[in-house]
């Protein structure tokens, strides 16, 4: 009976590994690039949001926390709103905490913190100032003075 035994194995285990052989050559084929797929943009351009648009980032990154109308939320925590807020009045405030965290908000330039919370994404200026812009004309707020990627930029000692 062990004999039996001790036979079925190395069987099973042939059988495994043949299984598992040819299924590699339609893994490596999935997993190609297509030669003819057009170029992704390079990081400098987009970062890892894979778009400079601040609506568009807002939505993947911030709603989660404020909320898609821009009202914050309370629960577990404390995220507050930035609907018709007199915070929103100083685009150098909302870029600020927006790069360097604030309570349970990550940041979203390097050097980061909240590590363990958070994924490791982090904005260029270009989508810093233009979340910033969104969310100073949007939800009742109406600032009419843009921050610029420029502006942005010069709050960041370590890029000036």
């Amino acid at each position: 009976m062990s004999l039996l035994k001790s036979k079925r194995l190395p069987r099973t285990m042939l059988l495994l590994a043949m299984l598992v052989a040819l299924g590699m050559p339609a893994v490596a084929a999935d997993n190609a690039a297509d030669p003819k797929a057009p170029a992704k943009p390079v990081a400098e351009d987009t970062g890892m949001m894979g778009t400079n648009d601040g609506e568009k980032i807002y939505q993947q990154i911030c709603a989660g926390c404020h909320m898609k109308d821009g009202r914050g939320a309370t629960g577990a925590g404390s995220y507050p709103s930035f609907a018709g807020s007199a915070n929103m009045a100083s685009s150098r405030y909302v870029a600020i905490t927006m790069l360097t965290g604030r309570r349970n908000m990550p940041a979203f330039a390097p050097p980061r913190r909240n590590e363990f919370y958070f994924p490791p994404v982090w904005l260029n200026d270009v989508q810093v100032a233009n979340v910033v812009n969104y969310i100073r004309s949007n939800f009742g707020n109406n600032y009419p003075d843009p921050i610029t990627a420029d502006d942005v930029r010069a709050l960041q000692p370590d890029k000036k």
